[in-house]
């Protein structure tokens, strides 16, 4: 196992911090569903879902990782009307991609599938520009291409996806958020985004881009178009004060769809580029991956004799919530796994290896796809009008 922290849980709970820039803590769901005035998804909305996906539900939904929404019941009776809907959703592309950015993208790709949607995909290359003093914006544009490659490689439909590079702003694009900019004031973003007298003042003008690609399938298109963002939650005060400002446009209010953080390799917290050895990367080779889920952090004792006595802890095992939430699909495999593990039946290393070779199978199928994906193909699909 790795070394544990020296905070307790209630320490990092009472830390918990989650903005677009800044996730650290340990997260409690609930209470910050509280705090951003969220709603949690309910069986309703999973059944209705259903009768749209012939009643499978993508694994990511069924387990629970995507949770929580704003207006996603309006959707789907919007849906019922018979008016489609179109999806949203981007990347800040400061570095390589991983895992737990591959996640929300796999379910956005799901619901591209069942529900036949166009996808507007946002690379946001000036926000990573302006709030890292150590990027340049030469180094945000290669970033943004290469992630485009593992967007494309998830498996989105290229007639129906189209990139938006923020550094390839269109003069519609940009009327759009010069409209958004008129009607948020500092007070409100510095409220929402906690914006200080060092914050530049092209940070400041950043939301107004974020806010952009809510109405921008409604001007191509001539008419209102409901939009749903898949994201993960700490992407949601962008959607707050968008929602604040789209009736003023005369558009409808973006609906969202949240997931919680997909977990980093080491205890607590989420797999974050910033602490590289915790994270999968799509650039690792499926050896280095497979090495990388061998030193992963588990719920095992300290001891074979605790382990065998006592049982594990898989609600503290990495190793187990990447078998639920994304490489175990059959619900009895994984109540046995479950099982076994807290009757001390078995051991982290036989739970390791069996999720590394899965890891290893991911990444090399992944790659695959993604090393036959050219920029020119990637341009093509770049809003350039």
């Amino acid at each position: 196992m790795s070394k544990k922290s020296n905070k307790s849980i209630e320490e990092k709970s009472a830390d918990m911090v989650v903005t677009p820039w800044e996730v650290s803590g340990i997260i409690d769901y609930k209470k910050l569903v509280k705090k951003f005035g969220t709603t949690l998804l309910d069986k309703k909305e999973i059944e209705t879902i259903q009768k749209y996906s012939k009643g499978e539900l993508h694994l990511l939904l069924r387990r629970g990782l995507f949770f929580s929404h704003r207006d996603f019941d309006w959707i789907l009776k919007m849906l019922e009307k018979g008016e489609k809907f179109v999806l949203y959703t981007g990347r800040g592309p400061s570095g390589h991609t991983h895992l737990g950015h591959l996640v929300p993208w796999i379910f956005t790709k799901w619901l591209q599938d069942v529900f036949d949607v166009e996808l507007y995909f946002q690379m946001t290359d000036d926000e990573k520009f302006l709030f890292n003093q150590n990027l340049s914006f030469s180094d945000t544009r290669n970033f943004a291409f290469e992630n485009a490659k593992d967007v494309l490689a998830v498996g989105f439909d290229p007639k129906k996806t189209h990139f938006i590079f923020d550094s390839h702003l269109t003069p519609a694009m940009y009327r759009i958020a010069a409209e958004v900019a008129k009607r948020v004031t500092f007070s409100t973003a510095k409220a929402v985004f906690g914006f200080s007298n060092d914050s530049n003042i092209g940070m400041i003008f950043y939301p107004s881009i974020q806010a952009m690609p809510c109405f921008l399938p409604s001007v191509l298109k001539g008419k209102n178009v409901p939009i749903l963002i898949p994201a993960a939650i700490d992407q949601d005060p962008y959607w707050r004060i968008t929602r604040d400002v789209a009736p003023k446009l005369g558009y409808y209010k973006p609906a969202a769809i949240h997931c919680k953080f997909f977990p980093g390799l080491a205890e607590g917290g989420k797999m974050s580029a910033s602490q590289p050895d915790t994270c999968i990367f799509t650039t690792d080779t499926p050896k280095q991956a497979k090495k990388k889920i061998m030193s992963a952090y588990t719920g095992g004792r300290a001891t074979l004799e605790e382990q065998k006595e006592l049982g594990g802890e898989p609600d503290k095992c990495i190793v187990y919530w990447y078998e639920f939430y994304l490489f175990e699909s059959d619900d009895e495999k994984l109540k046995q796994m479950r099982t076994d593990c807290l009757a001390g039946k078995l051991l982290c290393g036989f739970c390791k290896k069996n999720l590394a070779e899965k890891v290893h199978h991911f990444i090399g199928e992944h790659q695959e796809r993604r090393n036959k994906i050219s920029k020119e193909m990637i341009e093509k699909m770049i809003i350039k009008e």
